[in-house]
């Protein structure tokens, strides 16, 4: 098990090159946490227990940071799940009444106190990277429904602006509690913008309604002191100018082969923008662990002398991706 060291990490958000190969997961399952620390995880997903789970887990596996959400979270409402939910689900605000009368509480009136419990145990060299409960579009979809937004952005705007700047504010304020935190080394912005072949609302919109919210945070995780990482699913590539050159992201995290292949991304954005993960899920999952670990060598020794690389999975380790696979790809940053 290697030493933790979280300058590495900050390297590659500075798209600088790390001292050794350095990895980047957004979060992991629970059968592979209680593989990597030997230990049964019994703990309710969320519980202190849990991310303490999670912490040992991340540092056994390599990792030089943990990620932890904790603290503020929307209310929503109890939706139908199978191996995937709907977007028109549990939709709680269909208009201005039912906007007025959502229970909008207050980031400060959480509790936040699992940070400082965690930092006590956090292995020594590791930092937490922290992950908003959701992110503006994300948010504003859960809570208006997909469908419904769509109708309401063109019968009224104003109330489309004044749900997203609800969000927005409480977002923003979490960040900023999060900033209180020194063992928080940079902080992800979680939203999934994108479907397979475009952004999920036009990009006039998105610069209308979701990306100067995205600005704000971004400038409040950079005024702490710290990088700011855009974790979003989807093709962006119209808006990649706006991640990169207006909001002042630091790192992209999400990759998939179907929409752009990782190493096509770091080619294309990664002298503008640390590149994040992208061993695409799909890949992981149908490919044996020498073909899984070979794609993620040949991904390391392309940024290499470049720097800007921290090698993951293209989204996270669910479940369902073979283990001996996941293994094999981290195996080849601690060759």
């Amino acid at each position: 098990m290697r030493e933790p060291n979280f300058d590495n990490m900050l390297k590659v958000l500075e798209r600088k090159q790390p001292s050794r190969p350095t990895l980047f997961e957004f979060f992991l399952n629970t059968p592979l946490i209680e593989r990597l620390t030997g230990e049964k995880v019994a703990a309710t997903w969320g519980s202190v227990d849990y991310k303490r789970h999670n912490m040992h887990a991340y540092h056994k596996a390599g990792y030089d940071y943990v990620t932890i959400n904790t603290g503020f979270g929307f209310k929503r409402a109890d939706v139908h799940r199978e191996k995937s939910i709907s977007l028109n689900d549990g939709f709680m605000i269909t208009d201005r009444k039912s906007f007025e009368a959502y229970p909008w509480q207050k980031p400060d009136e959480f509790d936040y106190s699992d940070i400082d419990l965690l930092a006590k145990e956090l292995p020594k060299g590791m930092k937490f990277i922290s992950c908003c409960p959701g992110g503006v579009l994300e948010n504003l979809i859960s809570l208006v429904g997909y469908d419904n937004l769509c109708f309401m952005l063109l019968d009224d705007p104003g109330l489309v602006q004044e749900i997203v700047d609800a969000i927005g504010i409480r977002l923003a304020r979490h960040c900023e509690i999060f900033a209180l935190f020194k063992s928080v080394g940079a902080m992800i912005s979680n939203d999934d913008w994108g479907f397979k072949t475009q952004p999920m609302l036009s990009p006039d919109d998105m610069r209308k309604y979701i990306i100067p919210w995205h600005r704000k945070i971004v400038q409040i995780i950079h005024k702490s002191g710290r990088p700011a990482i855009l974790h979003s699913c989807g093709n962006l590539e119209e808006i990649m100018g706006d991640i990169v050159d207006d909001i002042g992201y630091d790192a992209k995290h999400s990759y998939e082969d179907t929409i752009i292949p990782v190493e096509d991304a770091y080619e294309k954005w990664g002298s503008r923008i640390a590149i994040l993960g992208g061993i695409d899920v799909d890949f992981i999952c149908r490919n044996s662990p020498d073909a899984v670990r070979e794609r993620s060598r040949k991904m390391l020794k392309r940024a290499e002398s470049r720097g800007g690389y921290a090698l993951g999975s293209g989204n996270s380790i669910p479940e369902y991706v073979p283990q001996e696979a996941y293994l094999a790809m981290i195996s080849a940053a601690m060759e």
